[in-house]
C-alpha cells in the first residue's frame, strides 16, 4: 500500500476515534452523574434510594435489548447510522432523568440512557478494531473518564447552589446530537457498507454469522468446544469487570452520604472515583512478565474496596475510591478488547455478546449490593466486589493464549 493510499486509512481512523471519544465522553458524564442522580432523585422524588437504584437496572436493559438486536442492525445500517441513533436516544434519556416529575420517567430515562449508551459501546469496538484495539479502546475511555470528573463536581455545586443537581444531565445532550447531526452529514461523503462486510472479515472463519445475537441455541453445534468456552469465559470476564465497576459508579455518593456528609458535599466527593478512573485509563493496562495485566489491576481494585468499606471517614473513604478507580480503569478496556479478538466469530456477534455481558453486570451487580445494604449497611456490602475480583483473577491467571490479555 502507497504512502497516498495510506494517508486517508490514517485520517478515517483519526475521525472515527474522534467521534468514538466523543460518544463515549458524553456517555461518561451521564454514567458518572449516575450515582449522584440516585441519591438526589430520592430526596427529589422522595422515594427510597434502594428504590432508585433501578436507574441502573433500567440502563442494563437497554444493553439487554441491543445485545439481541444490535447485529442486526448493523447487518441493515451503516455503523455511523447505529452511532447517530444511539447519541440522540442516549440525549434524550439523560434530559428525561434530569428533568423527571415522578418515578416512572426517571426509570424510562434510565432506560433510553441504556438503549443509546448500548449502541454507542456496540460500535465503539468495531470502529476501533485491528492490533492497536485495546490501546485505542483505552484512550477513548481515558478521555470519557476524564469527561466523567466534571459530572459529580458540577452535579455537587449546583445542588449546594439551590437547583436540583440534576439537571446538569442537561449538558450531555448538546455535544450528543451535535455528533448525531455530524455523522449524518458525514455518511453523505462517505460509502461505508454496513458491518460486517465480507472483505473486513479478516480471514477469520465465521462460524456463527446468521445466528440471533444471543440466540444461539442449535448453531452453537456448529462452533467447536475450544470456541464456545473461549467465549463463555471472555463473556464471565466482561461481566465481573462492568460488575465491580458499576457498584463504585452507583453507590459511591450513597457511600460518602452515609459517613455523615451533606448531598452537595457528597456528590463533590464523588468525583473521586472517576477521578482514579481517568487517571487510570490514561496511564493503559499495566504489563509484567507475561501476567495479565488485570492482575495489579484487580489488586489496586481491592485495597480501594478495604479503604471504602472498612473505614467510615470521609477523606478515607474518598481516598478508597479514588485507589479503586486507579485499579478498576483497565478492566472493561482489557476484558472487552479479548473478548473482541476471540478468533471463531465475527467482530459484530463478539461485540454483542460484549453488551449483553455489560448489561447483565449492570443489571444484576448495584442491585444486588442494594439488597445486601439492607440486610447489613453500605459499607459492608462493598466487600461483595472482593469475591467477584477473586473470580476475575482465577479466569485471568498467566496463559500462553494470545487472547487472555
Amino acid at each position: 500500500m502507497t504512502a497516498r493510499a495510506e494517508a486517508p486509512v490514517d485520517s478515517g481512523r483519526r475521525g472515527d476515534e474522534i467521534r468514538i471519544g466523543v460518544a463515549l465522553s458524553a456517555m461518561g458524564f451521564v454514567l458518572a452523574g449516575l450515582g449522584a442522580c440516585v441519591a438526589i432523585l430520592a430526596r427529589d422524588l422522595d422515594e427510597p434510594t434502594g428504590r432508585l437504584a433501578l436507574l441502573s437496572s433500567g440502563f442494563a436493559v437497554g444493553l439487554l435489548l441491543v445485545a439481541v438486536i444490535g447485529p442486526r442492525m448493523l447487518r441493515r445500517w451503516q455503523m455511523p447510522t447505529v452511532l447517530a441513533l444511539g447519541s440522540v436516544v442516549c440525549a434524550v434519556g439523560a434530559v428525561l432523568i434530569a428533568v423527571a416529575p415522578v418515578y416512572a420517567v426517571a426509570i424510562v430515562g434510565g432506560l433510553l440512557v441504556g438503549l443509546g449508551g448500548a449502541l454507542l459501546v456496540l460500535v465503539a469496538p468495531l470502529m476501533l478494531d485491528g492490533p492497536t484495539a485495546a490501546a485505542r479502546l483505552s484512550r477513548v475511555n481515558a478521555v470519557a473518564s476524564g469527561t466523567g470528573i466534571l459530572a459529580p463536581l458540577a452535579i455537587g455545586t449546583l445542588d449546594g447552589q439551590g437547583p436540583s443537581g440534576r439537571l446538569v444531565m442537561i449538558a450531555a445532550a448538546p455535544p450528543l446530537l451535535l455528533l448525531a447531526l455530524l455523522t449524518r452529514r458525514s455518511r453523505r461523503s462517505e460509502a461505508t457498507p454496513p458491518w460486517p462486510a465480507e472483505e473486513d472479515q479478516a480471514g477469520v472463519p465465521v462460524l456463527i454469522d446468521s445466528a440471533p445475537a444471543v440466540g444461539l441455541g442449535r448453531k452453537w453445534r456448529r462452533v467447536g468446544r475450544r470456541v464456545a468456552m473461549d467465549v463463555g469465559v471472555g463473556w464471565l470476564r466482561v461481566v465481573l469487570a462492568v460488575a465491580v465497576e458499576f457498584c463504585f459508579v452507583v453507590w459511591a455518593v450513597a457511600r460518602l452520604v452515609a459517613t455523615g456528609l451533606p448531598m452537595a458535599s457528597a456528590a463533590l466527593l464523588g468525583s473521586a472515583f472517576p477521578i482514579g478512573m481517568a487517571v487510570g485509563r490514561a496511564i493503559g493496562p499495566i504489563r509484567w512478565r507475561g501476567w495479565s495485566p488485570v492482575l495489579p489491576s484487580g489488586a489496586l481494585a481491592a485495597l480501594g474496596t478495604l479503604l471504602v468499606s472498612l473505614f467510615d471517614v470521609p477523606a478515607v473513604v474518598a481516598l478508597g475510591l479514588v485507589v479503586a478507580g486507579l485499579g478498576v480503569a483497565p478492566l472493561y478496556p482489557v476484558t472487552l478488547a479479548s473478548l473482541v479478538a476471540t478468533p471463531g466469530l465475527s467482530a459484530a456477534r463478539l461485540s454483542a455478546i460484549g453488551a449483553l455481558a455489560s448489561g447483565t453486570a449492570i443489571l444484576v451487580a448495584p442491585a444486588a449490593l442494594g439488597v445486601v445494604a439492607r440486610v447489613v449497611d453500605l459499607r459492608t456490602a462493598y466487600l461483595v466486589t472482593l469475591p467477584l475480583l477473586a473470580v476475575l483473577f482465577l479466569l485471568s491467571r498467566r496463559s500462553g493464549r494470545a487472547s487472555f490479555v
